[in-house]
């Protein structure tokens, strides 16, 4: 029998998780296979140019933010940044809202101007009395009633979820911060940025920095796993999926995203809309709760990217329900979910050449700074674990 041909790791998925644990594992001399299904590289994050040349995210925006120092500094020796302030607004009633709920849009509800003691003082007539919130829908009941939980909360969960915001657990709704002031970011992370040359640049440097790394693009795992001969196996997939679902399938919500490009005078008479030279909407993004529209936001990121150039592709998103055909974007977050995660990851933690990274692999949602944390710190154990066993390639 010939034999195979010896890598440290094999590594499942080109993404953020992929690739950073890979850079890493190959800078202090490990030999490492990435392989991915995809055509490219990046997993959702990749980034490339339409027919117009706008810079567009063909898998739903990435808005890159984080606290840390350490990953900040990381991923700043493959990119340049462009530092830029994520905004969104909502559109029900026929018209914009300022969002995150704040001081503006109680103005906007009011008609009129007010002050923060009068929505203080509004937000504590409204507030529904729940000790302790157990589901989505009671955690905004109690910051801020009903009136703005039924405008901009409960339609827009029916249709990006599927479900009710009571069936879904507290952590969905409540990422979404409501605002005292008139702060109307939608993040509030130290550093806000876009890699200056998108993320498939600073991906592209992330491997030219990986020495001796082999990259299997269009390739399964199923076909490449018997082909190599490795010592621990790194898999960013769906972890149900690794196990051939034998508890069950995970669940999850996939996207479909149409896109259009304006330029020209079609780009300019719109310009009045938007209130911003070159773009057509008002905002980065503009979610759309009311359950009549059957997307839930429209996002422009050339807002955010910076782009010098006479057009803009704005990309509308349609929620779906997964089926093995499309991508798995968002785990969903229920208590049924949690416990069948909890067979999967108690199996998985019976591995002992064998790590599960990223949302796919820990079937949760985590911003790409938090992924890229997470990868980081596996290959930090993977070194301590296999650098006196093993004899890397110098």
């Amino acid at each position: 029998m010939e034999d195979l041909p010896e890598i440290d790791f094999l590594i499942v998925g080109a993404g953020f998780s992929g690739l950073v644990s890979a850079q890493r594992l190959c800078q202090a001399g490990f030999r490492c296979v990435v392989i991915d299904n995809r055509n490219h590289i990046g997993g959702n994050a990749y980034d490339c140019y339409d027919e117009a040349g706008v810079l567009i995210h063909p898998y739903g925006p990435h808005y890159f933010r984080s606290n840390s120092a350490r990953i900040v500094s990381y991923l700043s020796q493959f990119t340049e940044w462009h530092e830029v302030s994520y905004q969104i607004k909502s559109f029900t009633q026929q018209k914009f809202w300022s969002f995150p709920i704040n001081l503006n849009t109680f103005e906007e509800w009011l008609g009129r101007p007010s002050t923060e003691l009068e929505w203080r003082d509004y937000l504590e007539n409204q507030r529904i009395a729940i000790e302790h919130p157990q589901n989505s829908e009671e955690v905004i009941l109690t910051q801020v009633g009903w009136d703005f939980y039924r405008m901009f909360f409960e339609p827009y969960t029916l249709k990006q979820w599927k479900r009710h915001p009571r069936e879904l657990q507290a952590s969905v709704c409540g990422r979404i911060p409501i605002r005292l002031n008139r702060d109307d970011r939608y993040l509030t992370e130290s550093f806000q940025a876009m890699p200056a040359a998108g993320y498939t640049a600073m991906f592209e440097k992330m491997i030219e920095q990986s020495p001796g790394l082999v990259l299997r693009l269009n390739t399964s795992f199923a076909e490449e796993k018997p082909r190599w001969s490795y010592r621990h196996l790194i898999f960013t997939g769906p972890i149900d999926a690794y196990y051939d679902h034998c508890y069950g399938s995970l669940p999850y919500r996939s996207l479909r995203f149409e896109r259009e490009t304006y330029s020209g005078e079609e780009l300019r008479a719109r310009e009045a809309i938007s209130g911003k030279p070159g773009l057509w909407q008002p905002a980065l993004q503009v979610n759309y709760p009311d359950l009549e529209v059957p997307y839930t936001r429209t996002v422009e990121i050339k807002h955010a990217t910076g782009q010098k150039i006479d057009a803009t592709t704005v990309v509308r998103e349609f929620p779906e329900d997964w089926t093995p055909d499309k991508e798995p974007f968002y785990p969903v977050p229920t208590d049924a979910t949690a416990q069948l995660y909890a067979r999967y990851k108690a199996r998985a933690d019976q591995e002992t050449n064998v790590s599960f990274i990223g949302r796919l692999g820990t079937y949760r949602y985590y911003n790409m700074d938090q992924v890229t944390g997470m990868a980081l710190t596996e290959a930090e154990k993977l070194l301590q674990k296999y650098q006196s066993t093993l004899s890397p390639s110098s």
